[in-house]
């Protein structure tokens, strides 16, 4: 039977701090063992594999970029709208990078279905509603601008931009310039 106290939760949370701490490719079910003081099998009637335990962190941490992001948003529109969900992202990323790793783990479709993942989607589209786009240029949209997002936080968490006097702030305040421009003039497609 496993230690009182040792829940489903408790596991995802602690996971979720260690991948932070450590990154999410070294969190192990063993380590996890250590820091609730039992055996690694004792854990095992929690979850079935560190993959589980991954996927747990992938979801907690996409309900939490969720409310921080709604938050954000709360009575913004158009660019102001768009920028204080860039910033939330980034601001995540930066303080959780375990568990902003953890939100790009692959999930199943019913585990997607039940997280926050939809959310994100549908906040998105609300910012997008500011610049009058419609289907399928939302959904160009709506890819366009997580692109982005990940692919500078990415980078910049990798280093990627260290080598340059140009502070990665002012490259990223001209990108979401230049998102809210190319959101105000998107191309119509002609058939």
């Amino acid at each position: 039977m496993a230690r009182a106290g040792v829940t489903v939760e408790r596991l995802a949370e602690a996971a979720a701090e260690l991948a932070d701490e450590v990154g999410l490719e070294n969190v192990t079910v063993s380590e996890l063992a250590r820091r609730f003081g039992v055996k690694d099998a004792s854990l095992y009637s929690h979850i079935r594999n560190a993959h589980e335990l991954r996927v747990r962190v992938a979801v907690l941490a996409l309900a939490e970029l969720a409310d921080l992001v709604a938050a954000a948003l709360a009575g913004r529109a158009g660019k102001e709208a768009l920028v204080a969900f860039a910033n939330a992202y980034r601001d995540y990323a930066r303080e959780h990078p375990g568990r902003y790793a953890a939100m790009q783990v692959e999930l199943d479709p019913e585990t997607a279905r039940a997280s926050a993942a939809r959310r994100h989607s549908d906040m998105t589209r609300a910012i997008l509603r500011g610049y009058s786009l419609a289907e399928p240029d939302q959904t160009d949209a709506v890819r366009l601008l997580g692109s982005t997002f990940h692919g500078f936080v990415s980078l910049e968490q990798t280093g990627g931009f260290r080598h340059h006097a140009r502070a990665a702030d002012e490259s990223w305040n001209r990108t979401l310039d230049t998102l809210d421009v190319a959101l105000r003039n998107w191309p119509v497609q002609t058939a």
